[in-house]
């Protein structure tokens, strides 16, 4: 019988925590195209906040890496530069949709996506860098499932032009081999701690990142909340 693979492990560990950030009203309706310009906007805003640091928090992990893990610092050279500007695509997109996006870019996140983000740099510096890659998990992996679908539904139900969903439909079909990219990295994996700290940080990110969507103002078109 094979041994099972690290990457199968932390999914099966990290499942019921995953179900719960996807059964959140907010996700539901978005994936459904049925929310409207506001909250879609309010998604945005705060998309950007934690968005913007996702080059500084791969650089802080990257730096933080033990010299036995070079291999896993060259691969986030890779993700860093598939990363770079994401944050603008954001502001573009709120742009798009006739909201402002300068006082996005200068304004404060909600304290739900302070703490994530807090959280992300905490676990780098505090308990293991490994443990980021939790994150990535729960951004990627929920991107992958629902980013397409929602933009199309959404641009829709709102009219929106294509270029309002430049964040939307670049993560739905990027993550895709990103996801694989991660899978393969995360089965090379080898210390207990370093995977541990994986699943940990996964399943306090699906947390974290299901109280931004918690926080975000909720309106539908169906007048069904």
């Amino acid at each position: 019988m094979s041994q099972q693979q690290f990457y199968d492990e932390l999914l099966a560990a990290t499942e019921d925590a995953r179900r719960e950030l996807l059964s959140i009203p907010f996700i539901q309706n978005g994936a459904a195209g049925d929310i409207t310009l506001e909250s879609y906007i309010a998604f945005l805003g705060q998309a950007y906040h934690h968005v913007k640091h996702t080059i500084p928090l791969l650089m802080a992990c990257g730096g933080a890496l033990p010299g036995r893990l070079e291999w896993l610092r060259t691969a986030i050279g890779e993700y860093i530069e598939e990363e770079m500007g994401h944050q603008e695509w954001i502001l573009n997109d709120i742009a798009a949709c006739g909201g402002d996006k300068e006082a996005v870019r200068h304004g404060m996140p909600h304290a739900e996506t302070e703490m994530m983000v807090a959280y992300a740099y905490d676990i780098i510096h505090r308990r293991n860098p490994v443990g980021f890659f939790g994150m990535v998990l729960v951004l990627e992996g929920t991107s992958v499932s629902l980013a397409t679908q929602a933009a199309e539904r959404i641009e829709t139900s709102l009219g929106l032009p294509e270029k309002a969903f430049s964040y939307l439909t670049s993560h739905g079909s990027l993550d895709v081999s990103h996801v694989d990219f991660y899978e393969k990295l995360m089965n090379q994996l080898v210390e207990e701690d370093d995977k541990q700290s994986v699943i940990h940080c996964a399943r306090m990110m699906y947390k974290l990142y299901g109280d931004v969507f918690r926080s975000l103002p909720l309106t539908t078109l169906s007048g069904v909340q």
